[in-house]
């Protein structure tokens, strides 16, 4: 179902790679599928066909180009998660706004042969769920969702840029992300009028994975099923 593409980056000095999933027929909308710090792995394919499969188009770019093109890591694989940690160390997120605002410019004007399509949107996990609210404060974004987002609680004083709707999926038990974090994100995003925030409680990071030991199958349900309703609200 999908395919990869090449997008330029913001300052037109360089691109980078995009796996692209493509429903049929015309695009409702788009949603932009943020990797975790295990880069465009099968997992986040799979988010994209899924996306794919209910009418969007859906892209995942390759954010840790700089580093090493074309990323691939399994976290239940030890070696594979320590290397995962060792470029999430090296990894500058505000490279990652830039490279997901081309993507959105470039879902706009139209990817490869395929026509622009204006309605777009983002979904991350982990790094990506950071992203999600960087972009949702920094770029125009038409609605953003973060799943079990890190260091969210220390950029809360972007969260006035919030234009556009968001959502974070919350794990009460996300061992990188601890109750005094999530209390302060509860404390900065409760009343924002933007922002809709969902606790799982006893649930732990990573636990919408598509595949591996991280996965909760209900919780993955639960929040997946809201992130749908989210989009279908949003994107229209």
């Amino acid at each position: 179902m999908g395919s990869t593409h090449s997008i330029q980056t913001f300052d037109h000095e360089a691109e980078f790679g995009a796996y692209v999933a493509t429903p049929e027929g015309t695009p409702k909308a788009a949603i932009i599928v943020i990797q975790e710090i295990f880069g465009v792995n099968e997992g986040i394919r799979k988010k994209c066909d899924g996306w794919a499969s209910q009418g969007y188009l859906a892209v995942a770019p390759d954010l840790f180009w700089r580093i090493k093109p074309g990323i691939e890591l399994n976290p239940d694989i030890e070696v594979e998660l320590q290397e995962a940690f060792g470029y999430f160390g090296k990894y500058d997120a505000n490279d990652g706004v830039k490279d997901i605002e081309a993507t959105i410019r470039a879902i706009r004007a139209g990817i490869g042969e395929l026509g622009g399509v204006s309605k777009v949107g983002a979904v991350g996990y982990c790094l990506g769920g950071k992203l999600a609210f960087m972009v949702a404060a920094r770029t125009d974004i038409d609605a953003s969702v973060g799943y079990y987002g890190v260091m969210i609680d220390q950029m809360l004083d972007e969260s006035h840029a919030i234009a556009n709707p968001l959502m974070l999926h919350i794990p009460t038990a996300d061992h990188f992300v601890g109750p005094e974090a999530q209390a302060a994100v509860h404390a900065g995003l409760d009343d924002h009028p933007r922002v809709t925030l969902y606790d799982y409680e006893g649930l732990d990071h990573g636990f919408a994975a598509e595949m591996g030991n991280r996965r909760d199958e209900a919780g993955a349900q639960l929040a997946d099923g809201r992130t749908v309703t989210f989009f279908a609200e949003h994107l229209a």
